[in-house]
């Protein structure tokens, strides 16, 4: 093999592992991530590895508050979340059908679920 090639198919993919680190170590303090840490993931995992950084990093920017389908929120009634664009609307029945409207259902809750 030409030292060229080898250089290529060694050098490229390397580059990447050791920019992925880079990029977690200096990201994850902002973060309140532990830095080397993530960096040798990163590096030793080859792709997944800076892929659940990325993962981990955005849930430790969760906040339930703003979420309008978490436990206990005003939205979430009944035990069932329904999203604001599609409140109102008629529920289907097997294979995309209509489903029967019960007249003494006030709850309008899914078949099968009696609240």
């Amino acid at each position: 093999m030409q030292p060229l090639v080898a250089a290529i198919l060694v050098g490229v993919p390397l580059a990447w592992l050791v920019g992925f680190a880079a990029y977690a170590y200096v990201d994850a303090p902002k973060h309140g991530m532990d830095p080397r840490k993530w960096a040798v993931i990163a590096f030793v995992v080859p792709l997944f590895g800076f892929l659940a950084y990325v993962f981990e990093r955005d849930e430790q920017g969760y906040d339930p508050e703003t979420d309008p389908y978490a436990e206990g929120s005003e939205e979430r009634t009944g035990g069932f979340a329904v999203h604001e664009s599609r409140q109102g609307e008629k529920r289907l029945g097997p294979a995309g059908t209509e489903a029967e409207e019960d007249e003494d259902d006030e709850w309008d809750d899914p078949d099968g679920v009696d609240l």
